[in-house]
């Protein structure tokens, strides 16, 4: 384990793997760099991989008030320890962080955008705003496991399901990450893919989604690649959200060497 020190003093703590061209990985909601390490060991095979603790989670530490801001900071300052610049795969609400980071001007080789969470009709937004309202609440009042289950349940785990993860060694670990998914909900803004913002991005950028997510994620990949210019997008084959890394290591290397 490595640290540096973002712009506002937060230590961000990572992981350094692999050889080759420098690749920083973006995690998405409810996750941290353990959970991700297996697609930062497949990428290792063909990148220099930094993959790291985002603020408030792991061994990173966290200056409060939050603001998208400081993770863009924290971002630029991998960057710098990568070596002034790196591709930068971000997955789900992550993918949303990065191309933040992409707005900002970030030295960017390349962007990989894995499922953004958009939501791509009035339904979607509308449970959108109901979830930023539940969230909102539960962690107002330190409910953080119950903040860990709506956050299952908008992600589309039945109650069953998440009733077994209470029981499960991962709980605690959500528990610790549960404040961070106001960060992650204030990355996806309105939860509507923000096009007319999106027109500014000018870093190369691929739009991934698989080929059995839900609907709504793969048409918002779409339109996602659609409303950044130059932007392509790919379907991989039978993955779902929790993609298989080596499947979105393939892609990845595939339009880094294009």
């Amino acid at each position: 384990m490595e640290k540096i020190q973002s712009h506002d003093g937060t230590t961000i703590a990572f992981d350094q793997l692999g050889a080759g061209a420098p690749l920083v990985l973006v995690s998405g909601a409810s996750s941290d760099r353990a959970i991700d390490a297996p697609l930062a060991m497949a990428l290792a095979e063909h990148f220099t991989v930094l993959n790291y603790d985002r603020r408030g989670r792991g061994d990173s530490t966290d200056t409060l008030p939050f603001a998208v801001q400081r993770e863009v900071e924290d971002i630029d300052a991998l960057l710098a320890a990568a070596g002034g610049s790196a591709t930068l795969v971000g997955l789900s609400s992550g993918a949303a962080l990065a191309a933040e980071a992409a707005l900002a001007g970030l030295p960017i080789d390349v962007l990989v955008m894995w499922e953004p969470p958009f939501r791509v009709d009035a339904e979607g937004l509308q449970q959108a705003k109901e979830y930023t309202d539940d969230l909102t609440a539960l962690l107002a009042a330190g409910r953080r496991g119950d903040a860990v289950a709506r956050f299952m349940r908008v992600v589309g785990l039945p109650d069953e399901m998440i009733a077994g993860m209470r029981q499960s060694p991962y709980w605690a670990t959500g528990e610790s990450l549960a404040p961070t998914l106001a960060y992650d909900n204030a990355a996806m803004g309105d939860s509507s893919v923000p096009t007319a913002r999106y027109r500014s991005i000018t870093t190369p950028t691929l739009v991934l989604a698989g080929s059995a997510s839900p609907a709504w994620l793969r048409e918002a990949a779409v339109r996602t690649a659609n409303a950044i210019p130059g932007a392509r997008h790919d379907s991989l084959e039978g993955q779902t959200h929790d993609v298989a890394p080596d499947a979105l290591t393939e892609a990845v290397v595939g339009f880094v060497g294009r």
